[in-house]
């Protein structure tokens, strides 16, 4: 979880996304994960999240072995904490991609080895490492700036809202009222953001969110393990789409992002996700480097 990391230890993190970004870029040979086996345990289907921590640990010196949940015994009902005693055998971390946090906490605590959250129904710690990168590749800081978020309070609107507060970003958030981030990080977020500056700010006011800032941010309405929730949801989001007519109140150097995949037309339109504002390609490439910071800082603390 966001939580689980300082200020330092997240500054660090993305400075290390830095350096090993240029050194991939390079091509210079990398070994610190040399003879290391990172177990990729996956419950939902990924494009960049699966593809960005199998290249790390390659890129690393490390191998990986892809571990979908439908073909373990966990599909047959085997309790995750007798899975997680037998893959920390195995393994060396485990990268965990699942539907409930609980699997998370449970990998944690019984495989004896690292788990790194790649997603769960709570948070998704990793993209928000490797959107805070691209947003200090195009703005030069994080500090003081101020994030839009429009759209769903789900998973990385939770991890957005911590981080934001750690590392002293403002925050707006524009949500349906019913689909308003987890209220335990957010009064956690808030108790953090005192303490660092920053300032976090939740509406039901797409616009009023948007109104100079610095970074628009957007994620799908319908999340994976949601689709019968999808008319319902589609009702409660119109209105909450990031268009050229919302950029117009933000800052005439505004960054737009989404994590992706993006449903385009829904919560955000051809035009913007392709325009000069948009960086989520390299938002997108820089899940690579994130992962890579966070297989080393882990390999690290052994």
């Amino acid at each position: 979880m966001m939580s689980d990391l300082s200020a330092a230890e997240l500054d660090a993190l993305l400075a290390k996304a830095g350096e090993l970004k240029k050194k991939m870029k390079s091509g210079q040979e990398l070994t610190s994960l040399k003879g290391k086996v990172v177990g990729l345990l996956f419950e939902k289907p990924s494009t960049r999240t699966r593809t960005g921590f199998e290249v790390a640990t390659l890129r690393l010196g490390g191998h990986s072995l892809y571990l979908s949940a439908n073909e373990l015994q966990l599909s047959r009902g085997e309790p995750v904490k007798d899975t997680a005693r037998i893959l920390g055998g195995y393994l060396d971390m485990i990268v965990a991609r699942v539907y409930a946090q609980d699997t998370v906490d449970q990998l944690a605590k019984y495989s004896g080895v690292p788990v790194v959250n790649a997603l769960s129904d709570l948070e998704h710690p990793t993209q928000i490492i490797a959107d805070f990168f691209t947003i200090m590749e195009a703005k030069g800081k994080l500090k003081g700036l101020k994030l839009a978020y429009i759209g769903d309070g789900d998973n990385v609107c939770n991890s957005l809202v911590m981080g934001s507060a750690i590392e002293g970003m403002n925050i707006a958030l524009a949500c349906p009222r019913t689909y308003h981030p987890n209220e335990a990080i957010l009064e956690q977020a808030q108790a953090v953001a005192k303490t660092t500056g920053s300032t976090i700010e939740v509406t039901d006011d797409p616009t009023k969110a948007a109104y100079d800032a610095d970074v628009v941010y957007t994620d799908v309405w319908v999340s994976m393990g949601e689709e019968a929730e999808k008319e319902r949801r589609l009702r409660a989001f119109k209105g909450y789409q990031v268009n050229t007519a919302l950029l117009e109140v933000a800052k005439p150097d505004v960054s737009v992002m989404h994590c992706l995949p993006a449903h385009r037309g829904l919560e955000i339109t051809d035009d913007v996700i392709e325009g000069p504002r948009s960086i989520v390609w390299k938002q997108g490439e820089n899940k690579l480097y994130g992962a890579a910071a966070v297989l080393e800082w882990l390999a690290g603390l052994d």
